[in-house]
């Protein structure tokens, strides 16, 4: 069994989390958006709650190779490694808040998707090459139940609300409201530091899925990717009760719901992919999966470039947006606003999957 049947479902894997980001990150309008592609308001999860924790269980699986060079142990050389790497991300996360914007750094918000990648990544790493299997059982749990502990006792009478919550203290007190998201008309920030916590565990998630894929058969693995999935997602929300499923807190309960879909996702790429061997959905899906980090920054500035820095006429006197003008051409055919917001975002998957294909042509690979 070579290497590329081998992990054919994970190339997938990486490439639909990709495209999902760019489908959800890029509707032609946020005001008309289908409920799926939004994120909960609060408590709750959507399907686009779901894509974030993909990125970090790939990360996971990614440690498992990129770890391989080293004995599993702390050295000199694994930590330059991991070093560098998570001071990579998180500067590339913070020019990407900069970029079109132009803040001061006053002004500027510290947190960002990439920086909590980063920052989970090397967190995960780092106890990986510390700790043995079991212990990173222990800590996994320890972590979730830790947290909950925290955020139930430390914020307040209603210790889940976007104003009381101990992870919205902490980032203005370590960060300043301003360095923090104001997108919920308070200073609060869905990648905080204290809520990056929970994150290690999806990571961890997808180390150790990806070892048990090594080490055993397609068949086994399915079936037991399959169990752990409705297993983790059932305990969620049984958990969800006391504890509320809610991405922007990252709860533990959200972080057991996300790596059960996680695992359930996985199992169905390795049941079309290396299985059924359906190359006709595997294909396109490695390609997007290639270069996914390159992919994902340049569809982040092309969005920003489109939607604050190009203006053009809106055929009214008036001018809007080179993202607003392509939404209302589009929305000026036979199409709803809201069908014409997703067939823009569509057509962001394609452009980007088309940019994808011409890497892949040329066997080009962009990593930090």
């Amino acid at each position: 069994m070579n290497k590329q049947q081998r992990f054919g479902a994970l190339d997938a894997f990486r490439g639909l989390a990709i495209a999902a980001m760019i489908l959800v990150n890029t509707p032609g309008s946020r005001e008309h958006v289908y409920a799926p592609l939004a994120h909960s308001s609060w408590h709750g999860c959507t399907p686009t709650d779901l894509i974030f924790p993909l990125f970090l269980f790939i990360s996971g699986a990614a440690l498992v190779f990129s770890l391989q060079k080293y004995p599993l142990r702390l050295t000199a050389g694994a930590l330059r490694s991991i070093g560098r790497r998570v001071l990579l991300l998180f500067l590339l996360g913070l020019f990407l808040n900069w970029f079109g914007f132009w803040a001061d750094f006053a002004d500027l918000r510290i947190m960002g998707v990439l920086q909590r990648i980063g920052l989970a990544y090397g967190l995960a790493a780092l106890l990986v090459l510390s700790c043995s299997r079991c212990q990173l059982y222990i800590v996994s749990c320890a972590v979730l139940l830790g947290y909950w502990l925290v955020l139930a006792m430390a914020g307040g009478s209603d210790p889940y609300s976007v104003q009381t919550n101990i992870v919205r203290q902490i980032d203005i007190a370590l960060l300043g409201e301003r360095h923090l998201w104001h997108g919920k008309a308070v200073a609060f920030d869905p990648e905080g530091l204290l809520s990056t916590l929970p994150a290690v565990i999806n990571v961890l998630a997808g180390y150790f899925a990806t070892d048990y894929l090594l080490r055993n058969s397609r068949p086994v693995a399915l079936r037991n990717f399959v169990l752990a999935g409705v297993s983790f997602a059932a305990l969620a929300w049984c958990w969800s009760v006391w504890l509320p499923i809610n991405k922007s807190l990252w709860t533990s309960s959200y972080v057991l719901l996300t790596t059960g879909y996680s695992l359930l996702l996985l199992a169905l790429l390795i049941w079309l992919v290396d299985v059924l061997r359906c190359n006709w959905l595997a294909k396109p899906l490695q390609i997007y999966g290639m270069n996914p980090l390159f992919v994902y920054v340049l569809a982040w500035l092309f969005a920003r470039v489109t939607a604050v820095m190009i203006m053009l006429p809106d055929g009214l006197g008036g001018m809007v947006s080179a993202r607003g003008w392509g939404f209302l051409q589009l929305k000026r055919s036979f199409l709803s606003p809201l069908d014409a917001s997703l067939v823009f975002a569509l057509l962001h998957v394609l452009l980007f999957w088309l940019v994808a294909l011409y890497l892949y042509r040329r066997n080009i690979v962009i990593k930090l």
